[in-house]
């Protein structure tokens, strides 16, 4: 059985001011992250790639992640790869690849120190078969793990994921399986990628750009957005608790009179 991850232990003096502002009892259960800036930070840099980028922001990946299962939240979904992103350069897209399998196989440990089960959401039949090969390993080795789920979206998109749903209830009510009368928002949620998951209460986009970017577009009616300046790359825990406190300082509003604050 795997033990669980230790609680977090702020460790600069910045850390600790943010750590004890917070409340534990209110946290997120389930944070979403577009993680944007690896190409600026590149370029900032006179790296040459925008891969190079990408391959700093596995750190960032790291601290999220460690972050998220130490603090007991549920879920942390990370925007890891868009269905738009097949679009880039053919090169890119297989430097992509590459260190997405390099990743998979490399944070096992990471993952099962923290008790980290890794789950994937997206059109993941368009991944090449190495990929698709590795994704699976690392899921199954990590499928015990009763701790943090930390979801991978991977060519995926929001529009894409509503379209997919829609196609599993239509082929259901065609063959008699399902009654398009009694269908219910619930149980349309129930044929999205990983419906087990809670909605997100809280996505960080970082870099400084305030767009959705085709991102959970179902999931996220009632969700509160914080933007962060700081560059994928150079995002640590100290960034991730500041979003928690930005969103803790909220008063989430779902529509009605009453309004409730974290």
């Amino acid at each position: 059985m795997t033990a669980e991850p230790k609680i977090l232990e702020p460790v600069t003096p910045e850390e600790a001011a943010v750590f004890s502002r917070l409340k534990l009892d209110a946290l997120p259960r389930h944070v979403a992250v577009i993680m944007d800036g690896n190409g600026r930070w590149a370029r900032q840099r006179s790296l040459g790639e925008r891969i190079e980028g990408h391959r700093a922001g596995t750190e960032g990946v790291r601290a999220a992640t460690r972050t998220a299962a130490q603090l007991r939240m549920t879920a942390l979904t990370l925007y890891a790869f868009s269905t738009e992103n097949w679009s880039r350069p053919r090169r890119e897209v297989a430097a992509l690849m590459s260190l997405l399998e390099s990743f998979l196989i490399k944070e096992i440990p990471e993952l099962m120190e923290n008790n980290v089960r890794l789950v994937a959401s997206g059109r993941l039949e368009e991944l090449p078969a190495s990929a698709r090969n590795k994704l699976a390993h690392t899921m199954e080795t990590t499928a015990g793990n009763d701790g943090l789920v930390l979801n991978l979206a991977l060519s995926y998109g929001g529009r894409q994921e509503i379209v997919d749903a829609c196609r599993r209830l239509m082929r259901q009510a065609a063959a008699g399986e399902a009654d398009p009368e009694t269908l219910t928002p619930q149980g349309f949620a129930g044929s999205l990628y990983q419906p087990g998951l809670p909605d997100p209460e809280l996505l960080i986009r970082t870099s400084g750009e305030q767009r959705i970017s085709n991102f959970l577009l179902w999931q996220i009616a009632y969700t509160e957005f914080v933007y962060l300046p700081v560059l994928w790359p150079e995002f640590r825990r100290i960034h991730f608790l500041e979003a928690l406190e930005a969103y803790q300082n909220r008063e989430r509003r779902f529509g009605g009179v009453e309004s409730v604050r974290p």
